[in-house]
């Protein structure tokens, strides 16, 4: 008699009785990867990395035209897939590019340089899951479709090591069939390309990128040789050799750890050079950080970036701080964030809705469907479009965002808007004006 519990495991009767515990296969391997911390010097690193981060801008620019901004970008996100396991959270690069820019061509250079790079053009939940490495994806658009609600969901929580997915495996033993838990992580680098855009909820992980259609010939008479190419395969055996056979660096881990020690330190964002120490003297930072961790703090700090902006650069400030580039990285992101919160003014109802209350002169009760008029008209919106934009839906959202003090029912319903929170949470989303009052007094008192 035998019992089975996968194909290649056979146990006879001669073997224990009990029923073997379960295997949590992904688990173990990322466990394994955990294990492989290197004590690797701040000075070999930074040896290794400048120089290949340098050879790979190199190529980028050779086979791509982008911002000159762009190429320390993606070439700072493409070293931080090999040191994918010493964060807690990475950031998804997202190419918005119109037919013929060059999507494909980016997501195969980008993946061949990464760690364990695929590009796929159709994805399912169980590649996402089954797979490891980066993973790029082409023609981004079918992941939108009806249908694919668990793949998006899996896509919205694979920027995270939080993010996990169980599944039952139907196990043949000696007291017949069973159901085994098997658990899997789905925690990986991910670039993705398309023409349409991106939904807010999976825009909101991404860092966008906008692919222009190129018109220099030096780079678009190029054929994609990447596999067969020296330059590109001599820098993936430099990363290989140099940095590939690490799977977490114990000083990064550390210096995240004691970020929120940091800012829990600081009486005020606005103080950067207070001093600090770790709420844990006994697990000493790494000396790399000993020194400098404040000072790179600081600088972090100093670019107000919050919440998820920061969760998804927070990477890239480490991997540009070993490779010379902070200042540099910091700038970009700075950038890009406000670029964003600018088209979110412009594209997200939500952030108009909070504009439109911010704006609003009345005060007292208003009738919904007044406002509901009233913001159409201040959204730019014809009479015949977004035609799901009505009284229900502005009610709705009003309540969602708090921005209601108030209601009542008087031939439909009224409400008091809450002005002040509105005012208030538009600051997060746009770039307060100039007020010119000051200068025009200075002026004044000078003639």
């Amino acid at each position: 008699m035998v019992w089975i519990k996968e194909k290649k495991d056979i146990f006879t009767k001669e073997e224990p009785e009990e029923k073997p515990k379960r295997k949590y296969k992904k688990k173990e391997k990322v466990e394994e990867i955990e294990e492989k911390v290197s004590n690797i010097s701040e000075e070999e690193l930074k040896s290794v990395l400048k120089p290949i981060l340098k050879k790979i801008i190199i190529i980028l620019k050779k086979y791509m035209d982008l911002k000159e901004d762009h190429y320390l970008l993606i070439g700072t996100w493409i070293i931080g897939t090999h040191f994918h396991q010493s964060f807690r959270s990475y950031p998804y690069l997202f190419f918005n590019a119109m037919k013929g820019s060059g999507k494909s061509r980016i997501l195969n250079l980008i993946t061949m340089l990464s760690k364990q790079g695929i590009v796929l053009n159709s994805l399912t939940e169980a590649v996402l899951f089954r797979t490891k490495g980066t993973l790029g994806i082409d023609e981004f658009e079918s992941v939108g479709k009806k249908g694919n609600e668990n793949l998006r969901e899996l896509l919205n929580s694979a920027y995270k090591k939080t993010g996990k997915v169980f599944r039952m495996k139907k196990v043949s033993g000696k007291d017949g069939e069973s159901q085994e838990v098997e658990e899997f992580e789905v925690y990986r680098p991910i670039i993705m390309a398309n023409i349409w855009g991106m939904d807010e909820t999976l825009g909101d992980r991404c860092i966008e990128l906008i692919l222009e259609k190129s018109v220099n010939k030096k780079v678009v008479k190029l054929i994609e040789d990447f596999e067969d190419n020296s330059q590109i395969t001599g820098v993936v055996d430099a990363i290989s050799k140099g940095i590939g056979s690490y799977g977490s660096f114990k000083f990064m881990l550390e210096v995240q750890q004691n970020w929120n020690n940091y800012i829990e330190s600081i009486s005020s964002p606005n103080i950067p050079n207070t001093p600090f120490t770790p709420t844990t003297p006994t697990t000493p930072v790494n000396n790399m950080y000993n020194n400098n961790n404040i000072y790179i703090y600081n600088k972090i700090n100093n670019t107000e970036l919050l919440g998820r902006d920061l969760e998804l650069f927070f990477p890239l400030f480490l991997i540009s701080d070993l490779c010379g580039n902070l200042d540099k990285m910091l700038e970009i992101s700075t950038k890009i964030v406000k670029e964003r919160k600018e088209k979110d003014v412009y594209e997200s109802f939500d952030v108009q809705v909070y504009d439109f209350v911010a704006q609003h002169k009345e005060i007292g009760f208003l009738r919904i469907s007044e406002l509901t008029s009233q913001f159409r008209d201040f959204a730019g919106i014809q009479e015949k479009q977004e035609n799901w934009i009505n009284s229900r839906w502005l009610g709705k959202s009003l309540k969602r965002l708090l921005l209601i003090k108030d209601k009542k029912k008087s031939s439909g319903m009224m409400v008091v808007l809450n002005i002040e929170k509105a005012q208030e949470k538009i600051k997060i989303f746009k770039e307060p004006e100039e007020d010119d009052s000051i200068e025009e007094i200075v002026t004044e008192v000078f003639k």
